[in-house]
């Protein structure tokens, strides 16, 4: 489902005039697994992981809501580890999922946000839940910046795709050695603060103060 969602991704964007073009600030291993975190800033947001991770296995969590857009939620349900968000018992599950994931070196990404950030921000607050994951499997972060995706396709509308590029700057590798459960927001903070001042640096369009 992954490649057959690649290929129509890459369909996707030549007809839609979109370049996309990874940006590595450092070298990244594909060879072992590591949890992506990722700014949440678009509907768009789910096809570019595919355009920017091609050589390695992942697994993603999906929100329910977006299986019920036309197409691309099709694909959506069948390539992420779905969870309600309300529901308790089906967020302990998911979890679950992705930690035999990395069990089974296969990477996993997931947005720390929860959901689209709306604000003149570079982020919104973080939630605990890729970095407990990482410390209680001992999987380092692997932060990517989604730059472009907010101007190409705007959460206000899933009508809105304009052409024009497309750019994820990987960034460097943060490492969990030495972090134990009582260290999840440090973790949280340190990655936060390492991907907010990437994204000012980088000029994200969104940001307005």
């Amino acid at each position: 489902m992954y490649n057959t969602c690649r290929i129509g991704f890459d369909i996707l964007f030549f007809l839609w005039g979109i370049n996309h073009k990874n940006i590595y600030e450092t070298p990244h291993d594909s060879s072992k697994p590591v949890i992506f975190v990722f700014n949440h800033i678009s509907y768009m947001d789910a096809m570019v992981i595919l355009k920017a991770i091609r050589n390695q296995a992942i697994r993603g969590l999906g929100k329910v809501e977006i299986s019920k857009i036309p197409l691309l939620g099709f694909m959506y349900k069948h390539a992420v580890i779905m969870v309600k968000r309300e529901d308790a018992e089906d967020r302990a599950r998911s979890v679950a999922d992705l930690k035999a994931a990395i069990n089974d070196n296969i990477s996993i990404i997931l947005a720390p946000e929860g959901t689209f950030n709306m604000t003149p921000k570079p982020l919104t607050r973080f939630y605990d839940g890729a970095f407990r994951i990482a410390i209680q499997t001992q999987t380092p972060i692997k932060p990517l910046l989604f730059l472009d995706t907010y101007d190409r396709l705007n959460y206000n509308s899933i009508f809105s795709v304009k052409p024009g590029k497309s750019r994820v700057v990987y960034l460097d590798e943060v490492s969990v050695e030495g972090f134990t459960i009582d260290d999840v927001a440090v973790l949280r903070q340190k990655v936060y603060d390492i991907m907010e001042a990437a994204l000012i640096r980088y000029n994200a369009s969104w940001i307005k103060e």
